[in-house]
């Protein structure tokens, strides 16, 4: 894949889509009682954020707890051509805060657990 993408979107039906510039990282935030379509473990809310490159990693934050790190979650349907958060910029919904750099991303929960996601690092704390 040529391109990465970093995007953090907020969007309808309580859904919201972000890709980092690179398009290699896309994120999706659910809010807490899921939407129509989608329902985040525990009632949410949820983001979730999947990274295409070098290798399909996926990592979930929830209200409660500790961030999940998936190491091989299967094909990823990562970073749609979304709005993108560009590097330096920081975007917050719900309890969940994300800051994208050209490190990578890096989003943390008011319950101050979080994860860092770039090509050549996933960590979960």
């Amino acid at each position: 894949m040529s391109e990465a993408i970093h995007q953090i979107v907020f969007g309808q039906d309580g859904h919201d889509f972000d890709n980092t510039p690179s398009g290699n990282i896309g994120c999706i935030y659910t809010p807490k009682g899921g939407t129509s379509t989608c329902q985040p473990q525990n009632g949410g809310p949820e983001l979730s954020c999947s990274r295409v490159e070098p290798s399909c990693v996926t990592v979930i934050l929830g209200p409660k707890g500790p961030a999940t790190l998936i190491k091989n979650p299967g094909e990823q349907g990562c970073c749609s051509d979304v709005t993108k958060l560009g590097y330096g910029n920081s975007r917050s919904r719900g309890p969940f805060s994300c800051q994208s750099s050209t490190k990578g991303l890096s989003c943390t929960g008011s319950n101050g657990h979080g994860f860092f996601l770039s090509k050549v690092k996933a960590t979960a704390k």
